[in-house]
Parts: structure tokens; sequence; C-alpha cells
């Protein structure tokens, strides 16, 4: 079993490796050792956003002047990134890997969050947006690979594809 340090480090390991120009990302204390990270690195430019869709307006802008972007966001945020990522990039075949800490479970403080991330799985499949899952059935030494081929993943598909973090939790 892998610990929350050791899979932050695993998502750092292979944000380094796709080396974006930019990382587009919300404030999240789950997301904290990975979005530190980006800030901290010399050359790309980590950038809050304000809110999921208008992050996704940036980073397919950024995505269509030909610049390597990586989004880094909770998965609630999907809820209101929804509208933004089917009819921009999904719909304009643009690629984009969003990076979500999957929220809720066992072990959730949030009574709120339980509502929506419960279902994001399923609302994604349903909008018809690729998602794959790295969680505690994931070895940690699978993890790095898997998110490097997701980003191949989302520039050959030429679509937005996510991939769901379990950063906390089996």
């Amino acid at each position: 079993m892998s610990t929350p340090d050791e899979r932050s480090a695993a998502v750092i390991s292979a944000g380094d490796r796709i080396d974006p120009e930019w990382v587009l990302h919300l404030p999240s204390s789950t997301l904290k050792h990975i979005i530190d990270h980006c800030i901290g690195r010399p050359g790309p430019r980590a950038i809050p956003v304000p809110r999921e869709e208008e992050g996704v307006g940036i980073a397919s802008g950024l995505v269509l002047a030909g610049r390597r972007v990586l989004m880094v966001i909770q998965d609630n945020g999907i809820g209101n990134a929804l509208t933004a990522l089917t009819t921009f990039p999904a719909a304009y075949h643009l690629p984009l890997l969003l990076l979500t800490s999957r929220r809720g479970g066992l072990g959730e403080y949030n009574s709120m969050i339980h509502t929506f991330c419960e279902r994001v799985v399923a609302v994604s499949d349903a909008a018809g947006l690729r998602s794959f899952n790295l969680d505690g059935t994931v070895a940690i030494d699978e993890w790095g690979r898997r998110i490097v081929d997701a980003y191949e993943f989302a520039r050959v598909t030429r679509r937005p594809v996510i991939v769901d973090l379990n950063l906390m939790r089996e």
C-alpha cells in the first residue's frame, strides 16, 4: 500500500516527464504538494484559475497555440467544467489532460463532497469524456507511466482525458 506522499511524488514525476509549458490549477489541500511543485519548477508557468470552466477555456486556447498544457483540479470541479469540456476541447478535438484528485468515500470529512464525487466517473462517462483511475489497486510504480500514457492518449485521440487520482485512500 502506498502513502499519500508517495502517490503525490509519482504524479509529480509524471508531470515532470510530460514537461508542460503551462499548468492551470485550482487551489486544493489534497493537491498541495503537486501544485507547489509546479509553482516552484523553473520554466513552466503555473497559473491559478478561479473556476474550472475558465481553466478549460484558457487551456484550450493554449493547446490551439501549440503549447503543452496540464490542468490540475479536484474531481468535484468536473461538474463546473462539464459544459466547457464537451463544447470546446471535445467538440474541436483538442488534446487536454486533466489530473483530478478524487474526493468522497470513506474518511471524507466534507458532507457536500459525497453528493457529486460519488458520481464523477459516471457523469464523465455519460458526457463521453475518457477517464482513467489511479488508486490503491494500481501499483505505485505504475502511476507515472499511466499518467504519461494518458497524456499521449489525449494527444493521439485529440480529446480531453481525465486521470482520476485517489491521493488519500484506497
